[in-house]
């Protein structure tokens, strides 16, 4: 099947997200640089540009920059004056997101801040609140994330977490893999937030089965 999810993926993103050079080369830079091969896809940059859209953001936060592809697609969907703060720890994956960010002109919008999340997230508290937030980092840490992702929001605040599926992993209680025993603790954690209205999807497409969460803070 992953070859038939790559097909209907290429039509889509044929039919529905205009070629980029920019985002292009972005891709190219983050290959020859040899960062990890975990973009999100095309279409799914372009639904996160429509939800950064949908809200009116003004403010987001990205925690997990990798090599600034999402990153690059949020801060397009910003409105005049907005801003981006994008989180990212490892210091050879931020040199090639600065780079990339600055090919596409956006450097006087996003803040890249170098440093393992959990020690940058607290130097936040006086930008609060985002209207957005993005988490696609270390999955370990995912529930300390969200904890953040609350203190820094406001009602009405999107919270969107990637990679919560895992080829379906995230099913088995008894998984050995942190990254799925960390989402798992981040789902308890949602279920049991009152100020939290959530909900996640599967996904299926050239970068395989896997899926997001969603949420509004109430």
């Amino acid at each position: 099947m992953t070859d038939l999810w790559t097909e209907v993926d290429d039509y889509l993103i044929d039919r529905l997200v205009p070629t980029d050079p920019v985002l292009d080369e972005v891709l190219r830079a983050n290959a020859a640089a040899g960062l990890p091969a975990i973009d999100v896809a095309p279409n799914q940059g372009r639904l996160l540009h429509i939800f950064a859209l949908m809200v009116g953001a003004r403010r987001i936060l990205e925690i997990g920059t990798l090599g600034a592809y999402s990153t690059i697609w949020l801060a397009r969907a910003l409105g005049e004056g907005g801003r981006l703060v994008t989180l990212e720890a490892d210091a050879a994956h931020a040199a090639v997101a600065r780079e990339n960010i600055g090919r596409a002109a956006l450097q006087d919008v996003v803040d890249l801040r170098v440093g393992p999340a959990l020690e940058t997230l607290p130097q936040l508290a006086g930008e609060a609140p985002f209207d957005l937030v993005f988490v696609d980092a270390d999955k370990e840490n995912n529930p300390a994330y969200l904890e953040w992702a609350l203190r820094l929001s406001r009602p009405g605040t999107v919270i969107i977490c990637d990679n919560v599926v895992r080829d379906g992993a995230i099913a088995d209680p008894d998984s050995p893999d942190p990254r799925v025993q960390g989402t798992r603790r981040f789902f308890d954690m949602v279920a049991a937030e009152p100020r939290l209205v959530a909900s996640a999807i599967q996904t299926v497409g050239g970068k395989g089965w896997d899926g997001f969460a969603i949420a509004v803070v109430r």
